[in-house]
């Protein structure tokens, strides 16, 4: 850690809130706190990981991190009303520059809104200006490996949605598309980006095979509680960045996949 950061490395400690770990952890999203967990203590930063279940109680404030992973339908109108509660905390978190990941289901909820395939729709909590439409069951999923470009660089995932989400003109995506289907299949955007928070698609788990995302969340969260100084010490990451670069190579070497019509 760098000197300026005016604390030695032992010093430093991030609090990760893990929003309904037990209800939306589909396709392994716990890996992502995992790998939080992981990078910041190869640092020697102390890590707390506090799952937030449904009830629980939940003040933002005494968090750096918050993470939500995915979940079908189903879980997604399960924790609907309780993240309601939550809304303008987060809103005004996410205002305030706290670094946010939000995967898949829980990325949708963080729009305005998804529309099921049978017209119900889950209301979100805004921090994303965006909604989400499923285009009924008879119309494919987006399924498959993805890349995408971001200003981070490449970034690899898995994605599995039957959602189409829509940003508005003003509200920035995560990244663009170079294989895989993304947002909606459409306009080459994929997931979305507000501040510091991240929305995203991406499975995978997506922080293990992407670092560089990992490592840009970690410095949100210590730049926001500790000064700009700081910056992040190297760390033997050699094996994960093996994981990322087959991740990309496999992903731009796999079958292409037919879109909807």
């Amino acid at each position: 850690m760098s000197d300026a950061a005016s604390s030695p490395p032992h010093a430093l400690s991030l609090r990760i809130a893990h929003l309904y770990p037990d209800v939306m952890n589909i396709y392994g999203d716990r890996g992502n706190a995992i790998a939080l967990q992981y990078r910041c203590e190869a640092r020697g930063i102390a890590v707390e990981v506090v799952d937030i279940r449904l009830g629980d109680p939940f003040d933002p404030a005494a968090f750096d991190i918050v993470i939500i992973g995915g979940g079908q339908d189903r879980e997604q109108r399960r924790i609907a009303e309780d993240l309601q509660s939550r809304a303008e905390a987060l809103r005004a978190a996410a205002t305030d520059g706290m670094p946010m990941l939000a995967v898949c289901g829980g990325f949708q909820l963080f729009g305005r809104r998804y529309v099921d395939q049978d017209g119900g729709t889950i209301p979100g909590i805004s921090i994303f200006d965006m909604e989400t439409r499923h285009p009924g069951a008879a119309v494919q999923r987006c399924i498959g490996d993805i890349v995408l470009t971001t200003p981070l660089g490449e970034v690899a995932g898995f994605e599995n949605h039957g959602g189409r989400t829509y940003l508005a003109d003003t509200q920035a995506p995560f990244g663009r598309v170079v294989r895989g289907y993304g947002n909606n299949a459409e306009d080459g955007g994929e997931g979305a980006r507000t501040n510091n928070v991240i929305g995203t698609y991406l499975h995978g788990s997506l922080l293990p095979k992407n670092p560089a995302i990992a490592d840009e969340l970690i410095l949100a969260a210590l730049r926001r509680r500790c000064g700009e100084a700081v910056t992040l010490t190297p760390i033997d990451d050699a094996a994960e960045q093996a994981a990322h670069t087959s991740a990309v190579t496999a992903a731009r070497r796999s079958p292409a996949i037919k879109k909807d019509p």
